[in-house]
């Protein structure tokens, strides 16, 4: 991977990851698009690549919404109820996740990360995104209550909800974002949870592809390197650097511009947009272009 390959996939790992559009999905297709059918070594080492500049997404959410973070921290401190309340909600909402994402990694990784599963999740994502906004613009979930009066239940059932977005394609923000609207939560409060359990969901997934050992490399190679030292044995520090700090800044913009635009127009936009790339996939696996109907 060199320098440029970095900052495309960086870009796009931040302006995809907190918009409900995969950002899964598009580093599958953009890796594919660049850097050809990878397999071994170098598939294992792109795929890890993928995962750990999400850090830079959470970089860019621990900056924009820092008050509330804090507000978190004092709540453990014992110095803010409500933020306390917060944690737990998190906490609560990360469970579901950490229990499924454990016992299932290995299965989606096998039989979910292929372009044809990402193009189904595009669209049937757009489909349940227009449902939503229209159900919305009807005056459904207009009734909303704000992030402080969230429940454990609600934070659980919005944790069951983002499991579904282990499915490459679907997108863990829709998930969320959804999940908090069905729930209760008035749009606003359902996009800052989702941020918020971002933060941790994120973050453990970019924690455990550093560290834990890639076994099936270890088998092939012998020996087991954790992600962050196959990235490294492979590319060297500069192509890492260079995706997590293009993440943090189109994050960064991706976040503010989000929030501002849902507040004014709604999420249809987002599930015609997942819609047209769905059929754009669909054509692309049909004639095979750039071996993408491979996989």
């Amino acid at each position: 991977m060199n320098w440029w390959q970095a900052l495309i996939l960086g870009i796009i790992e931040g302006l995809t990851e907190y918009l409900p559009v995969s950002s899964t999905g598009h580093l599958i297709v953009a890796q594919r698009m660049m850097m050809g059918n990878l397999t071994g070594q170098e598939k294992a080492a792109a795929d890890c690549f993928a995962i750990c500049i999400q850090g830079g997404a959470i970089a860019a959410v621990l900056g924009l919404y820092f008050p509330r973070v804090r507000q978190m921290a004092m709540g453990m401190l014992g110095r803010d109820k409500e933020g306390l309340k917060l944690v737990f909600a998190v906490l609560a909402g990360f469970l579901p996740a950490a229990i499924i994402g454990y016992l299932a990694n290995d299965w989606i990784e096998e039989k979910l990360f292929h372009f044809k599963w990402v193009a189904i999740a595009w669209f049937v994502g757009g489909v349940a995104i227009l449902g939503v906004d229209r159900w919305m613009k009807k005056g459904g979930g207009s009734k909303g209550v704000e992030l402080a009066e969230i429940t454990i239940k609600m934070a659980l059932l919005i944790g069951f909800a983002q499991c579904l977005a282990m499915w490459p394609g679907t997108s863990r923000s829709l998930m969320t974002i959804l999940g908090g609207i069905l729930v209760g939560l008035r749009l606003s409060a359902a996009v800052e949870f989702s941020f918020l359990l971002g933060l941790i969901t994120l973050g453990a997934a970019t924690a455990k592809k550093a560290v834990w050992p890639v076994h099936d490399i270890a088998e092939k190679y012998d020996h087991k390197l954790g992600g962050a030292l196959l990235m490294w044995d492979s590319y060297g520090p500069v192509p890492l650097l260079i995706g997590v700090i293009a993440a943090t800044i189109s994050a960064a913009f991706a976040v503010k511009w989000m929030v501002s635009y849902l507040n004014r127009k709604g999420l249809g936009v987002f599930g015609w947009y997942r819609i047209a790339i769905a059929i754009v996939a669909a054509v692309m696996i049909a004639t095979n272009a750039l071996g993408l109907g491979a996989g």
